[in-house]
């Protein structure tokens, strides 16, 4: 068999990914040994997750968190699905609203709490996911939702409408009011006319 007829060596993450489909199975099934190391495993996953995503001072309590969302929400799994997925969705939604406790205390000070030391403008996309959170916060669920699909995770006009269920026509709608909208937000000449959108 010639090398390009072989079939391709599958990727570290889906043999992880198939490996902890498999130990949450067990876990699920009453195997307390197959869930603690599969809960050792994740929290090194989340933490990598967390530190790219959030200060370095909060990446911590999201993990540890995410954990507890993860064993609170494990009959919500279901076996032979992919597993990185639906931990990927949990550590999604304990991300944003990590963003949204943020951006509700204004006493914080920013030298102090929200800006660690990094190397690569790590401060500059925590505040921008914060404020992208704050300004989409404003729009009707339909145009948030067909934004963050088409502009924010790359998907077609075509796959946004099979999967919100909105017509072709009304998601481009829906994304050019939307994005109108947004660009108002920003030309608004103080706080107060944000305040009132």
């Amino acid at each position: 068999m010639s090398i390009a007829s072989q079939p391709a060596a599958p990727n570290a993450a889906a043999l992880q990914d198939d490996e902890w489909g498999r130990l949450m199975t067990a876990a699920l099934a009453g195997h307390g040994g197959a869930y603690n190391r599969l809960l050792g495993e994740i929290q090194q996953w989340l933490q990598r997750y967390f530190l790219r995503r959030l200060p370095m001072s909060m990446a911590d309590d999201a993990t540890q968190e995410c954990l507890m969302a993860v064993h609170q929400r494990r009959h919500t799994y279901e076996p032979g699905r992919p597993f990185r997925p639906w931990l990927a969705a949990i550590a999604r939604y304990k991300w944003i609203d990590r963003l949204r406790a943020m951006g509700r205390k204004p006493t914080v000070s920013l030298d102090d709490e929200l800006f660690e030391p990094s190397v690569d403008g790590h401060e500059a996309c925590v505040t921008s996911a914060i404020v992208l959170e704050e300004l989409l916060g404003r729009l009707k669920p339909a145009q948030v939702s067909v934004i963050r699909l088409v502009k924010i995770q790359g998907f077609s006009i075509e796959e946004a409408a099979a999967m919100t269920g909105q017509s072709e026509s009304l998601v481009k709608v829906n994304i050019h009011r939307g994005l109108a909208r947004l660009s108002g937000f920003a030309n608004a000449p103080d706080a107060d006319v944000l305040q009132s959108a």
